[in-house]
C-alpha cells in the first residue's frame, strides 16, 4: 500500500502543492516589483514638481548655480537618486553629487534619442549602463521641463538597481520562505489527511479481504464515514455478508447432499451385506433386491438432479428457444401422472385459455418444469384433494398457474421454498423426492427470463405460478 497508492497520492498531491505555491509565490514576487516601481516612479514625480520649479527659475536667472545645486543635492539624499539637470539640447548644467559635475565641465551631450519623446511632454524610464559614471547599470527616469509650453530641458532621476532592489530582496525573501514553510505544512497535513481518511480504511478493508480470502467469513470492516471510503466498508460488508451466507449455503448444501446421498448407499450396503452373509434368507431376497433397486434408482436421480442443477447455474444448458404449445405440455403432462392421480383418487381440472396456446421456450426444460410442479402438486395433495392448472393470456406474457388443496406453508418457509433440500417438513417429504425439483423449475424459469412465485391461498391450499413470453 505504501510503495504504491500512497506514494502516488503523495508524490502527486505534493507536486500540485509545489506548482501551485511556486506559480503564486513567481506572481506576487512580479506584482510587488511592478508596484514597488510604480510607487517609486510616482514618489519621483511628486518631487520633480519642486525641481522644475527651482529649474525655471535658475533658466530664467533668478536662481544662482549654487542654489540650484544645493536643491538637488538635498532631493537627491532624500530619494536616495543622482539628479541631473539637462537642457533642451542634452547638455547637463546641473548634478546632485560633486563627483558628476566633471559632466557640467566637459560639456558633454547625454539625451539624444530621448530628445524627441521629452520634447513631446513624454517621459523616458529605463534601466542601461552609462560607462565612465556609474559602476553598474541604473534606473533612469526623465521627466521633461516646460515653460510657457516651450521644451526647456529635462531632470534625469538614476537609481542604482541594486539599491532599489535592496528592499525587494527582503520582501522576495518572506514571500519564498513563506511558500516553503506553507508547501511543508501543506505536505504534513497531506500526509496525515490521507493516512486517516484514505489509507488506514484502505487497510482496514485490505486487512478484512484477506482475512475472508482465507475462510474467515465473518469478518467485517468497522469504519464510521460518511464519505466515498464509507460508503466502500459498507458495500464491501454488503459483499462480506453475501460471501457469509453463500459459504453458509455451501457448507449446508454439502450436509444435505451427504445426507441425502449417505441415506440410499447404507440401505443398499446393508441389504446386499445381508443377502452375502446370509442374514436375509433365500426366499425373501427378491424382495430385498427389489428395495436396493429402487434405492439405486432414488440416488440416480438424485445425482441427475444435482448434474441437471449445476448446468444450469453453470450456464451450461444451451436453451433452445421455439415456438411450443405450452396447453398440449400440459396435457401430456398430466396422463403422465396419470396413475398416480387415480392412486390418490385426486379431481384434476384443467382450465385453458384456447386450444392451442404457443409461447417461446425451450420444449425440454419447460416440460420439466410443468412436469415438477404437476408432480410437487401430486405429492402433497391429501387422498381426494383437488388439483387446478390453469393457462390464461395477460398482454404479452402467458400466464401458468399450478393449484393443489393440500396444506399451505408457513409465510417464514415462503422465502425458503426454492433452496436446495428445503423441506418445511420433513414428515411430508417421500424417498421418492430429491428436494431438488422446485430450485430446477426456477433456475430454468430464471434462465428464461421469466419469473416464478407461490402463495397460499386464503381458503385452503398453495399455488404455484410461472410466466412464459406470449408468440
Amino acid at each position: 500500500m505504501k510503495k504504491g497508492l500512497f506514494s502516488k497520492l503523495i508524490a502527486a498531491f505534493t507536486a500540485i502543492i509545489i506548482v501551485s505555491f511556486v506559480m503564486t509565490s513567481g506572481f506576487l514576487s512580479y506584482w510587488f516589483e511592478s508596484y514597488y516601481f510604480e510607487q517609486r516612479k510616482g514618489e519621483l514625480l511628486k518631487e520633480s514638481q519642486f525641481i522644475k520649479y527651482k529649474a525655471i527659475q535658475y533658466l530664467n536667472g533668478n536662481l544662482t548655480s549654487d542654489n540650484i545645486n544645493e536643491t538637488l543635492s538635498y532631493i537627491g539624499k532624500y530619494l536616495s537618486a543622482d539628479i541631473w539637470l539637462v537642457d533642451n539640447y542634452g547638455y547637463v548644467y546641473s548634478v546632485s553629487k560633486n563627483e558628476h559635475k566633471k559632466l557640467i565641465a566637459t560639456s558633454r551631450q547625454i539625451l539624444t534619442k530621448d530628445l524627441e519623446d521629452l520634447r513631446e511632454n513624454k517621459t523616458v524610464d529605463k534601466m542601461e549602463a552609462y560607462p565612465g559614471i556609474f559602476i553598474a547599470r541604473v534606473h533612469t527616469f526623465e521627466i521633461p521641463i516646460f515653460s510657457n509650453g516651450v521644451f526647456k530641458g529635462a531632470i534625469m532621476m538614476h537609481t542604482s538597481i541594486d539599491e532599489l532592489k535592496g528592499p525587494l530582496k527582503r520582501v522576495y525573501e518572506i514571500i519564498w520562505i513563506s511558500a516553503v514553510l506553507a508547501i511543508i505544512i501543506c505536505c504534513i497535513v497531506m500526509y496525515y489527511l490521507s493516512q486517516k481518511i484514505i489509507l488506514n480504511p484502505l487497510k482496514k478493508i485490505n486487512f478484512v479481504a484477506g482475512k475472508i480470502s482465507k475462510g474467515e467469513v465473518e469478518k467485517r470492516v468497522h469504519i464510521k464515514s460518511k464519505d466515498e471510503i464509507g460508503e466502500l466498508a459498507k458495500s464491501f460488508n454488503t459483499m462480506a455478508d453475501s460471501l457469509e451466507k453463500v459459504e453458509k449455503n455451501r457448507r449446508e448444501f454439502i450436509s444435505n447432499v451427504s445426507h441425502e446421498i449417505r441415506s440410499p448407499i447404507t440401505s443398499i450396503k446393508g441389504f446386499i451385506g445381508g443377502m452375502i452373509d446370509g442374514v436375509i434368507p433365500a426366499e425373501k431376497q427378491d424382495y430385498y433386491l427389489s428395495v436396493t433397486y429402487s434405492e439405486i434408482q432414488r440416488l440416480t436421480r438424485l445425482v441427475n438432479d444435482l448434474l441437471d442443477l449445476s448446468a444450469i447455474e453453470a450456464g451450461q444448458f444451451k436453451l433452445r428457444i421455439e415456438e411450443v404449445d405450452i396447453n398440449e405440455i400440459i396435457r401430456l403432462c398430466v396422463i403422465k401422472f396419470e396413475t398416480k392421480i387415480n392412486n390418490k383418487k385426486l379431481k384434476v381440472d384443467v382450465l385453458m385459455e384456447g386450444d392451442k396456446l404457443y409461447v417461446a421456450a425451450d420444449k425440454d426444460r419447460i416440460t420439466q418444469v410443468v412436469t415438477n410442479l404437476v408432480d410437487n402438486a401430486i405429492k402433497y395433495s391429501d387422498i381426494g384433494g383437488n388439483i387446478k392448472i390453469l393457462t390464461k393470456i395477460k398482454g404479452e406474457k402467458v400466464i401458468v398457474s399450478v393449484y393443489n388443496d393440500g396444506p399451505g406453508i408457513k409465510e417464514t418457509d415462503l422465502k425458503h421454498i426454492w433452496d436446495r433440500f428445503y423441506k418445511v417438513d420433513k414428515s411430508r417429504t417421500s424417498k421418492m423426492s430429491t428436494g431438488l425439483g422446485l430450485s430446477i423449475v426456477r433456475s430454468i424459469l430464471i434462465q428464461l427470463g421469466e419469473d416464478i412465485w407461490v402463495e397460499n391461498k386464503d381458503s385452503k391450499g398453495i399455488v404455484f405460478t410461472f410466466t412464459l413470453k406470449r408468440v
